[in-house]
């Protein structure tokens, strides 16, 4: 028997990253309470580290770390992990995973979950960028805006590779640039308005 959908309508973080993600998904979760009513979801695109996160972030945080499989249920006040090699999508309250649809060259695994996210989620849409080269996610962060979403860019100044947060901040579609510690309260100010 197939369990019920979830409710699609509280909010979703979307934390994007790679090369220098670790330390600020760590600064994050530090600071983030258990129970805020929300879900966060880490779309790292290093794929070498990718499927290690689960074993890893348990120990900065309270809530509880999934790696997501198919059709995993999306719950709040959970940490979910893309597994590695694999695009992100949500629909009807579920993530859906499918083969990653840039096996070469840098992934766009972060805009992809964006993408999904302004089409079928009816919560607040939290959009982060932090440390990581290249630019992945900056295409979608006007997406997300557009459907009332909020975008935030890891300070450059604070992340171990700025690429990444300075390709979303030249986006032009970034609502605030913050060290993690000021996103997480940020995110907690977020919740607590959506609640």
């Amino acid at each position: 028997m197939n369990a019920k959908p979830t409710a699609t309508d509280f909010p979703i973080v979307c934390v994007g990253g790679s090369a220098g993600g670790l330390d600020a998904y760590l600064r994050l979760l530090e600071h983030l309470p258990p129970h805020m009513g929300v879900a966060i979801v880490i779309v790292n695109h290093l794929r070498t580290v990718a499927t290690h996160l689960h074993e890893i972030l348990p120990a900065y945080t309270k809530m509880p770390v999934e790696l997501i499989t198919e059709r995993l249920l999306i719950r709040p006040n959970q940490v979910f992990i893309i597994p590695a090699q694999r695009d992100l999508h949500v629909l009807d309250g579920v993530f859906r995973l499918q083969p990653i649809s840039k096996p070469r060259g840098w992934p766009d695994v972060i805009t992809v979950f964006l993408r999904s996210l302004t089409e079928h989620w009816n919560g607040q849409l939290i959009a982060v960028i932090v440390s990581g080269l290249d630019g992945d996610g900056a295409e979608a962060l006007c997406e997300i805006k557009a459907v009332g979403g909020i975008t935030i860019a890891q300070a450059p100044d604070t992340a171990g590779e700025s690429a990444m947060p300075e390709s979303a901040i030249a986006s032009g579609c970034i609502d605030l640039i913050l060290s993690p510690e000021d996103i997480a309260r940020e995110i907690i100010r977020i919740a607590k308005a959506s609640a």
